[in-house]
């Protein structure tokens, strides 16, 4: 009778061990997929400018662009469109448009655009915006946003299963200079209002997989909808040379 007991217990052990190694092996297994992967649930798309190639729609960012003469794009956005990961899970949502080309995250690059949105007295949380995107639990999103009491402000949320908001400079010019870059191993974002001195307002470890997804938005949390005029796009396989002054 020992012995029974002594080889189910025996049994026990090496069962649990395998369902053990098995767990430890998935785990390795997501993660080496995290690590390595960007899933973008979006759609092909095939639009050029000179100096980048959007290759993804999101939420059907494709049809609400409309392209005007020296590769301006105005770029709409239907009513409480936003991408925010709330902590609490109130206010989620993953309805923003976006359109976005992927990007070899080994190798330097920077993102620039001038951004213009539509403000307006309704228009809470409205904003255009710049994206690092590798999946809707894992992002930076860079904002020219309209704030609580109506100013308009640089703002970056940083998305890592929940998302983080952070408020910084108010911008009085109805337009803005926005840039995103990294030299493989820092991420910086920087705004300016004449494209030479930049203020920097993140900076943070690159931490993001190989393969990752860069772009252009425009939400609309809370009103009707809205759009923004994005100008000079241009998405570079460079990074700044001064990540605090941004030049």
């Amino acid at each position: 009778m020992k012995t029974f007991f002594y080889n189910v217990i025996i049994l026990s052990l090496f069962i649990a061990s395998c369902n053990n190694k098995k767990e430890t092996s998935k785990t390795a297994i997501t993660e080496e997929i995290k690590k390595d992967s960007a899933i973008v649930n979006g759609s092909p798309c095939d639009i050029k400018l000179s100096s980048i190639h959007f290759t993804k729609a999101v939420n059907g960012a494709d049809s609400l662009i409309k392209k005007e003469a020296n590769e301006k794009i105005i770029f709409k956005a239907g009513e409480k469109s936003d991408y925010f990961s709330d902590p609490d899970g109130k206010l989620s949502n993953t309805t923003a448009p976006m359109l976005l080309s992927k990007v070899d995250n080994t190798k330097p690059f920077t993102l620039t655009a001038k951004v213009t949105p539509e403000f307006t007295a309704k228009g809470l949380y409205n904003a255009g915006v710049l994206y690092i995107y590798v999946n809707d639990s894992f992002y930076q999103k860079f904002c020219f946003e309209q704030d609580e009491r109506g100013n308009h402000r640089i703002v970056t949320v940083r998305t890592m299963g929940t998302s983080d908001d952070n408020n910084h400079d108010v911008v009085k010019q109805p337009s803005v200079y926005m840039k995103i870059s990294s030299d493989t191993k820092t991420v910086a974002s920087y705004y300016s209002i004449d494209k030479k001195n930049w203020q920097m307002v993140r900076l943070y470890k690159n931490n993001y997989p190989k393969e990752i997804w860069m772009g252009i938005s425009t939400q609309c949390p809370i009103d009707k909808g809205t759009q923004s005029n994005f100008e000079e796009i241009a998405l570079e396989e460079k990074s700044v040379s001064d990540f605090r002054l941004g030049i």
